[in-house]
């Protein structure tokens, strides 16, 4: 049954609109994920850059432990040893959905003491365990570290980018695999990265007119149950086409977004204003102080004194007043802010103020 549902797929994909996304863009199997590593580990080979011990004595005691699995016991007395070549570092990384025994993966390494700088260090070979406390990854190299610093005798320095972290690409070998439910069940759910009503409504609508009723089903705004063949090949073929299915996504939430430290407006296209009048100036007022000497006449019993004098002036812009018109669009919001050569920050009080007014028919975001 499946194998000729496939070829109905395929048929169908080329038929649909081409300003539709694709499912693989707006959605994501329920299942099918990232999962989060991380670790603890030491940075050897530093060039004097390494953790400071009187300050940072886990470094010492972790590299005691790691000579002691080999045998070597260092000397009681030498709790003062400063290993300015050794950081210790924490170390993560991100397992892929799929990623079998035997792959490689990156892995992030940051400083977790007072080291100076870890470039040209590598990492010894480092556990990276889940949340399970499971070793899934073993991690070990050389760092690439893109900043760098350098200080001279006077106490000078220059820093550029963050020396205190690096990272190792395909630096892990994952010695265990993840179970991802792919395979499970007569069913898939999709996730929609924007949970949205219409758009899940539409991924129903569009899987159920070649597939027949009830192959896909909407749980919530936010996800769609989709019967799926039991056979993982067959499954793998049938996602296949399927995340490529055209859908017509939702329109978005109306939303501006204001960004006050830099200045940044973000107004989404379904922002509409209602009827409104807005006007917008500024008064500026300028003080100037001057000093005058005052001269007494000649043989008079007066005395030369210094007399301070100010002057006030007061100037304010004059900018019309706009309209706004029911239903009002971006474009001519963005058309009439210009005409008056409103700034970013005059516009921010703008849209404040037409929000305050209930004029303005989006939610208003400040970050």
């Amino acid at each position: 049954m499946f194998s000729r549902l496939l070829l109905v797929l395929g048929l169908s994909c080329l038929a649909f609109a081409a300003q539709a996304e694709r499912l693989k863009d707006i959605a994501s199997i329920q299942g099918v994920r990232s999962n989060q590593l991380i670790g603890y580990g030491l940075v050897v080979g530093l060039n004097g850059t390494g953790d400071q011990t009187t300050q940072t004595p886990f470094t010492l005691q972790t590299f005691n432990n790691m000579l002691a699995q080999f045998g070597i016991k260092v000397p009681a007395g030498s709790g003062n040893v400063q290993l300015k070549n050794v950081a210790a570092v924490s170390v993560h990384a991100d397992l892929p959905p799929f990623a079998k025994p035997g792959q490689t993966i990156d892995v992030t390494i940051s400083s977790i003491g007072n080291s100076k700088s870890l470039r040209g260090g590598s990492l010894l070979m480092t556990q990276l365990k889940g949340i399970d406390g499971q070793t899934y990854a073993i991690a070990q190299g050389n760092l690439v570290v893109g900043g760098f610093d350098a200080e001279g005798r006077d106490g000078s320095k220059i820093t550029v980018n963050v020396p205190s972290a690096g990272r190792i690409p395909s630096g892990a070998t994952v010695e265990r695999t993840v179970p991802s439910g792919f395979d499970q069940g007569n069913s898939l759910t999709l996730n929609l990265n924007r949970p949205d009503f219409t758009t899940a409504k539409h991924i129903v609508d569009r899987i159920n007119d070649m597939l027949g009723p009830g192959v896909a089903q909407a749980i919530d705004g936010g996800s769609v149950r989709v019967s799926a063949p039991l056979d993982p090949n067959q499954r793998v073929d049938y996602m296949s086409v399927l995340e490529n299915l055209e859908v017509q996504s939702g329109e978005a939430v109306a939303k501006v977004i204001i960004n006050s430290r830099t200045g940044t407006i973000v107004i989404g296209q379904n922002v509409r204003v209602s009827p409104a009048a807005v006007t917008h100036g500024s008064l500026t007022v300028t003080i100037t102080e001057d000093t005058q000497v005052s001269q007494p006449a000649p043989f008079s019993n007066g005395q030369t004194a210094v007399t301070p004098r100010s002057t006030v002036n007061a100037q304010q812009e004059a900018k019309p007043m706009f309209k706004f018109g029911p239903g009002t669009t971006l474009d001519e919001i963005v058309r009439a802010v210009n005409q008056v050569g409103a700034a970013p920050s005059d516009l921010m009080a703008i849209l404040e103020a037409l929000k305050q007014a209930g004029a303005l028919q989006a939610e208003l975001i400040v970050i």
